[in-house]
């Protein structure tokens, strides 16, 4: 019996291999389709990755609130002039009211939400200073941060040597801080940083903890609004507020020029002309960490309203759910998949059609051969596996070459387009079970139609 099959497979490889070129233009179909499947896949999987990365920089079930610039204010505020006489009457009147003064966004509104929303998790404060740093003549532009140990839970950062803030040092503000691996690397490349001194600015800060390594794209850094965690400094924020500058503290230079103080409330506000690059912000950024994602939407609104009312109206603050921005580019990328994987799908499809449709042809054209075997012995089920032989064979190989193309073609994306692709090996199962697959099926129809003829009249054709 397997005597009788090998046989049979010979004579298929035979037929196969007499018909070069034909045989090739059939699996065509196959090989783009397999080719394009892999590449898709990896595509997708690698769009995946990126997703998962950057929710693990801008952390789990965060809220970003930020201050708005001038700029952007004044952007979003122009608006179309109006030829109704209402219209101006109306700005008239707008111009005339008083304008309401916000604090800014300040270290306060960062404790009152930890104090009154009871679905926060964490808050973490931020405010961020451009220094020059210096260590034995080696001179860098960098941001100095400063945090509280909130920061690094709330994005997943761990020390690789060193200790973390303690409460004397957050509280009292002592000269120390937090290097990145990079600048271990710069400033610090043959001996342990710990308990060694950088100048940050005009201040000597010690460092106490350097973080472990963590890969950052540039792209995440523009598109997310993160820092480069392995190039940068943190130090305490009441470091940063008493040693270097408070901009929530009113002094002779901050009131110099065009500007002024206006009071609203319990607060002192500092403003001036545009040339005066004023600052009102008193801390850059507040991150708050809520406890679960369930809570991340109705923590928003309530964040919102609560912002709207410390800032007596004023829109000068956005509120930003990175984790919910990532989940809809990830569903775009999914859908983006879903319809490219369709798109390889139908290309199977019409390579099996094609092997399909060039296996009918075949079995017209040897009618003859088909009459000769079954005179010799032959059964219908020896011809109808001869001919699904053949489309098995033709399919098969076309799915290893479009495996083959497939990788080429994911490395090529990666290369020239910078796309992150990653091949899964799933991937290449299940084209390559699906290229077999559409041979068996689509081959069927063409070896029942062999088997079904008459040797008689088979051995009659012309």
């Amino acid at each position: 019996m397997f005597q009788r099959y090998l046989y049979i497979l010979n004579i298929s490889l035979e037929a196969v291999f007499l018909n070069k070129f034909r045989s090739v233009l059939t699996a065509l179909g196959i090989i783009f389709g397999v080719s394009a499947v892999i590449a898709m896949m990896a595509i997708g999987n690698g769009a995946k990755k990126e997703i998962l990365d950057q929710m693990k920089l801008v952390g789990v079930n965060n809220i970003i609130i930020m201050p708005i610039s001038d700029k952007n204010k004044s952007a979003s505020g122009e608006s179309s002039s109006s030829s109704s006489e209402s219209t101006e009457s109306t700005q008239q009147n707008d111009d005339k009211a008083p304008k309401k003064f916000s604090p800014g966004l300040t270290l306060k509104d960062a404790e009152s939400i930890k104090q009154i929303i009871p679905t926060v998790d964490r808050v973490s404060p931020e405010v961020i200073y451009n220094v020059d740093v210096i260590k034995d003549g080696v001179r860098s532009p960098l941001k100095l941060s400063g945090v509280t140990p909130d920061f690094f839970y709330v994005f997943n950062l761990d020390l690789q040597s060193g200790e973390m803030f303690n409460e004397e040092q957050l509280r009292d503000g002592k000269p120390v801080c937090i290097i990145g691996p990079t600048l271990q690397s710069k400033f610090f490349p043959k001996e342990n940083p710990i308990g060694k001194e950088i100048k940050c600015g005009n201040i000597w800060l010690r460092v106490i903890g350097v973080l472990k390594k963590r890969d950052v794209s540039q792209s995440s850094i523009n598109d997310l609004g993160i820092s480069d965690y392995n190039n940068s400094i943190y130090a305490p924020i009441q470091t940063l507020f008493r040693r270097y500058k408070d901009r929530a503290l009113i002094t002779a230079s901050t009131i110099s020029g065009q500007g002024g103080v206006i009071y609203s409330g319990n607060y002192a506000i500092a403003f001036g002309g545009e040339e005066t690059g004023i600052e009102k912000n008193q801390i850059d950024k507040i991150v708050v960490q809520v406890k679960e994602s369930s809570q991340i939407t109705a923590t928003t609104e309530i964040l919102k309203k609560m912002i709207n009312r410390r800032h007596v109206g004023v829109k000068d603050v956005e509120i930003k759910v990175p984790e919910l921005l990532l989940k809809q580019e990830q569903r775009t990328k999914d859908i983006f998949n879903i319809v490219l994987g369709a798109i390889a799908g139908i290309s199977l499809l019409v390579g099996g059609i094609g092997i399909m449709n060039i296996m009918l042809a075949s079995v017209m054209e040897r009618i003859k051969e088909i009459g000769i075997r079954q005179a010799i012995g032959a059964t219908k089920r020896d011809i109808k596996l001869q001919f699904l032989t053949e489309a098995t064979l033709l399919s098969i190989t076309g799915g290893l070459i479009g495996i083959i193309f497939g990788l080429a073609l994911s490395k090529i994306i990666m290369e020239v387009s910078g796309i992150l692709t990653i091949i899964s090996p799933l991937s290449i199962i299940i084209s390559f079970g699906v290229s077999a697959s559409v041979g068996i099926i689509f081959g069927y129809m063409p070896a029942n139609r062999a088997a079904r003829q008459d040797p008689v009249i088979s051995l009659r054709y012309e």
